[in-house]
């Protein structure tokens, strides 16, 4: 649902050799590593990519607010350590998966509209293997290599637009309709009006149980 193709010139600087304040980037991993009963690469590159969508957005993370919309492209423990990071949580509706099974995220300044999409670099784990000392087990190469590398060797960023209604995905709170066939309540405004009945996604297109 974000266009990836690369807007010239970027609005941000991607500064060589930075990476997070190790006191601040260790206590979000215990955070992310207690709420997942452990720590994982992948965790790692959660918290990674949430830390410098916020440095590059010019916002403080976590945050407390629902200004920041995540757009996660897989779940598991890559969505973990974004929501670790970032404060932006399912339950508080500035979390959506986007399940495209790519370890990927958007970060969107709702308030701008600026969107930042960031992903690992392709050939991340090639380097990592080849960079480990001889005898480390990979997978704490990995979590290693994640932990301290800067994030121009880890992370790829580009600023995408989104080819849907923002205001619309989040909604108003307090909407709500009965749909005229199911009798269900929706919330989020996610019925459409067919004439003068009232659908629910699941009655207008098919649900996904039967």
């Amino acid at each position: 649902m974000a266009d990836s193709r690369p807007l010239s010139p970027p609005p941000f600087s991607f500064l060589p050799g930075t990476a997070p304040d190790p006191r601040r980037l260790a206590a979000v991993l215990t955070q992310s590593s207690a709420l997942h009963g452990h720590l994982c690469p992948r965790q790692l590159l959660g918290v990674r990519s949430a830390l410098l969508a916020g440095q590059l957005l010019g916002l403080d993370f976590p945050r407390t607010d629902k200004r920041v919309l995540v757009l996660a492209e897989t779940d598991g423990c890559y969505a973990d350590g974004l929501s670790a990071a970032s404060g932006c949580w399912l339950g508080r509706r500035t979390l959506r998966l986007m399940d495209y099974g790519r370890v990927a995220a958007t970060f969107v300044d709702t308030r701008s509209g600026q969107a930042l999409r960031i992903w690992p670099q392709t050939d991340l784990r090639e380097r990592v293997r080849a960079a480990r000392p001889e005898g480390q087990k990979r997978y704490q190469a990995y979590l290693d290599a994640y932990r301290n590398w800067p994030d121009d060797q880890l992370l790829s960023v580009r600023e995408v637009e989104l080819n849907f209604d923002l205001a619309g995905l989040i909604s108003a709170p307090g909407q709500r309709e009965v749909c005229s066939s199911c009798g269900e309540e929706v919330l989020n405004e996610r019925w459409a009006v067919r004439g003068e009945r009232v659908l629910c996604p699941a009655c207008l297109s098919g649900a996904y149980y039967r």
